[in-house]
Parts: structure tokens; sequence; C-alpha cells
């Protein structure tokens, strides 16, 4: 009913539900550095697969990707290629960072690069530029969780003020908990994702038209072009599918969040079990695409950004309130929790790669206090870039990906090719996003491919040249991917 207000007390319940679930579970929980940021490095094969699925599986899982469904058809494909190539990449390079952050006792990516090149600089570029591009992905996150709820509230209450009210509670929920309460919240939120993507790819479909094939009968009747791909450089073509598949798959555990998570396991084989694990959620990621095809049939003519409310008002128009707010809950645990451990890494960056360096907050409980007070400002850096950006999710998400992939060959790097220098990297990492941030932010794609991508060739390229024209790096004491593989 148009102004009810009970799904917006269904998702207020699950929401605040969540976190009293997560105080619990770590109220006894005494928080050093180690722990607030990376949880004691004991996560063992469930707890980091709920972990790092909650901070995989996120607002664009529930809204862009029936979105670009929606909207493009085809193209959205790619969410189901990208996840399995970065799986396969991380199971041989996530086992062998973690043991880098073992034994050298790190916590963060930017210290890893610190650490594995000896140059301090480097740790503090990798650390700011870190903080920056989590800004964007935090963004993704409200305004996934802006759509869900105005529409969770048949758009008669102020939804931008909820979001920064439901914020400003997460914020002061990661402040308390740190890193094992996200993981707690991730518990909680799989659960109402899983139910709620397969309640839009399924039940959706089959009301509407007898069954998901049967949906797609009907698509391929009416709207035959939205099942391909477009041909070579073509606007979301064959060319942009590859190498967009390419770029997120490299990228995918560049993220600081990431980094904190690798770092919270208890071995490298708690990794290699969990890249063999994460591909199962990629067939719950194919209902999103039903979904958003089930409302291109039944919601036609949304346009821009708001083809990312697309399946939501196919429920909000033909199913009961409370069935609305079940899955607008399970929509804002996905925008919530995701948003829960970039904050925790944004602040746990400066923290210890920016304000160290600079002899701020050298002693453990100092460190712990100022990573709390700068959750806190994360978020409000989050909130005034969020108000004044106006992209769709999936354009949030390419550009995050387009930035944070820059990380990735000096990852590399460092366990396959000795004569990688810091001034390389770092001169990579420039060019990089010299090239890539620029052509993402105006949705250029030169013949047709990736931005990020051709970002990821010119560091290549400026990596090598200048580690070959520079001094070796002292031999760093950590194994190679091959050691630990």
């Amino acid at each position: 009913m148009s102004g009810s207000p009970v799904a917006l007390i269904v998702v207020a319940a699950v929401v605040l539900g969540t976190i009293v679930f997560a105080l619990i579970g770590v109220h006894r929980v005494k928080m050093d550095p180690a722990q607030y940021i990376v949880g004691g490095r004991s996560f063992g094969t469930i707890f980091l697969w709920v972990l790092l699925a909650g901070e995989i599986y996120t607002t664009f899982t529930f809204l862009g990707i029936a979105g670009l469904s929606y909207s493009q058809g085809a193209p959205a494909f790619y969410v189901m290629a990208y996840g399995a190539t970065a799986y396969i990449i991380g199971y041989f390079l996530t086992p062998a960072i973690w043991r880098v952050g073992k034994e050298q006792g790190l916590l963060t990516g930017a210290d890893f690069f610190e650490t594995r090149f000896g140059s301090r600089a480097l740790g503090v570029g990798v650390a700011v530029l870190q903080f920056l591009m989590i800004v964007p992905y935090v963004a993704l996150q409200l305004s996934g969780l802006q759509i869900l709820l105005g529409i969770a509230g048949y758009g008669a209450y102020n939804a931008t003020a909820s979001v920064a009210i439901a914020f400003l509670v997460l914020a002061l929920f990661v402040f308390g908990t740190g890193l094992r309460g996200t993981a707690w919240a991730s518990v909680v939120k799989d659960l109402f994702v899983l139910g709620g993507v397969s309640f839009a790819g399924i039940a959706i479909p089959t009301r509407f038209f007898g069954s998901p094939s049967a949906m797609f009968d009907r698509v391929l009747a009416l709207h035959p072009q939205m099942l391909v791909l477009a041909h070579g450089a073509a606007y979301h073509g064959t060319i942009w599918f590859i190498s967009t598949v390419l770029l997120s798959g490299i990228g995918f555990f560049m993220g600081p969040q990431s980094w904190n998570a690798v770092f919270s396991a208890r071995s490298g084989d708690t990794l290699r079990r969990n890249a063999m694990l994460l591909p199962l959620y990629q067939g719950f990621l194919t209902l999103m695409i039903f979904a958003g095809f089930s409302a291109a049939l039944i919601a036609r003519g949304l346009k821009g950004t708001a083809v990312d409310q697309s399946f939501l008002l196919v429920v909000q128009r033909y199913y009961p309130a409370w069935i609305l707010g079940l899955i607008c809950s399970a929509g804002a645990l996905a925008a919530l929790v995701p948003a829960s451990a970039l904050l925790l890494a944004a602040a746990s960056v400066i923290t210890k790669n920016v304000a160290g360096t600079f002899g701020i907050a050298t002693s453990d409980r100092a460190r712990t206090g100022l990573t709390r007070a700068l959750v806190l400002v994360v978020a409000v850096l989050a909130l005034g870039f969020w108000i004044t950006s106006q992209r769709t999710v999936v354009e949030l998400l390419l550009l995050y990906y387009n930035g944070i992939t820059q990380f990735a060959p000096g990852a590399v790097a460092t366990f396959l090719w000795p004569r990688a220098t810091a001034l390389g990297v770092g001169s990579g990492i420039a060019a990089g996003l010299l090239v890539a941030v620029p052509l993402a932010a105006l949705n250029i794609s030169p013949l047709g491919i990736n931005a990020g991508l051709i970002g990821l060739a010119a560091n290549v390229a400026a990596l090598v040249i200048v580690s070959v024209a520079t001094r070796p790096r002292v031999s760093a004491t950590a194994p190679s991917i091959e050691a630990v593989s």
C-alpha cells in the first residue's frame, strides 16, 4: 500500500537485529590493532568465506546486475565470468600475500608494498590512493541504499535522510567492533541476500511467465538483441566484455578491504579453500540477471539511474509490503555490511601507513583509537561524495575497479620479477591511474577496450622501463608464488 511504513519497519528491524547479533559476537574481544583491523589473523574457512562474500557481493549484486540486465541485456553476463577469473588468480596469489603478512606482521595492503620494496614513500603513496579509491566504492553502497529505502517507503519518506542516519549508525558499529564485527554481520547478510536473490530470480519470472525459461523465451521473441553482445568495438560489445572481465578479475583482491580479509585468514590453505568455495556464489548472481530481464518485460521505460530500481519496482507493485521489506532488508545489508569493511580498510591504511610514518599514533592503543576516529571521518567524506555524485551503480563499480586494479602489477611483480623497484612500481601505478581514471570518468572506451585495461598496459610498461633504469631493490625474505602453491 502506498505510504505504508511496514516495509521500512521490517528493514529497520533486520538491520538493527544484525548489528545486535554482531555486537554479541564480539563483546568479549579485546581490541588491539591486529584484532581490530585483521581479526587477530584467526579466521577459518567458514568465517573467512562469509567475510569475503560479504565484501564481494555488495549492493551491486542486488541492484547493479539487474539494472545492467534491464538496460543492456547480454553485457551483464560479464559478472558471471570475472568472479571465476578472479578466484583462479586468488588461489595462487592470496596465499603468497598471506605468508608475507604473517611473517612480517602486516596489517594493510600498503604495509605489503612498503615492506616488499623497502620504501616508506611507496607505502604512504599506496595508502593515500587506496583511501581515495574507497570513497566512490562506499558511494556505490550509499546509492544502492537510497534506492532500497526509497522503494521500501513507497516514495513517501525522505530516503536521503534515512541513508545518512543508517550510514552513521553503521559507522558507529564499525567504530566499536572492527573486522570481527563485520564478519559476524556478514553471516546474517549472506543468508538474507541469498534468500532475496533466489526470490528475485525464481519467484518473479515464475509468477509472471511460468518459469525462468519461459521468461527467456519471451525475451527472445520480443527483444532478441538483448541476448547477444554487440560485435567488436561497439558500445558494450565483445571487446568491452573481454577487457572488463580481465580488468575486474585482475583487480578483484586489490582493494584495501580485501588485503585486510586476506591477512585475517588462519592459514594459506584457508584462502585456497575459499578460492574453491566462493564460485558457489556465482550461481546466485545469474538469478539477478533473470530478475533484470523479467523487469524489462514487466516495468518498461526506465532510463538512466532509474534502471537500478527495476526489479524492486516490480516487487513494490505486485507483492505485499512485508515481502518488499524483506527483499529491501537483504539489499540494505548488501550495502551496509560491505561498507563497514570499506570504512575500516580506509581508516586503517591512514592510521598505519600515513600517521605512523610521521610519528603519530605509534602505540597499539593510539593506533586503535585513531583508526576508530578515522572510520567516522571516512563515513562523512563518503556521504559528501555520494550526495554530489550522480552515476549508476555499475558506473561507480567500474570506476573503482579502473583505479584499484592498478596495484596488481606491483603486487604480482614482487613474487615473479625480483628486478622490480619501488620507483618502478610507483611510476606504474601513477601511469595507470593517469590513463584509466580520466577515461573512465568520461565513459571513454578506446576501440571498445575498457579504460582500466588500457591503464593497466601503461602501468606495466612504466613499471618495467623505470625498474630497468633504476637500482634493484634489496631482496625481500618472502616466498615466491610457486613456493606457497
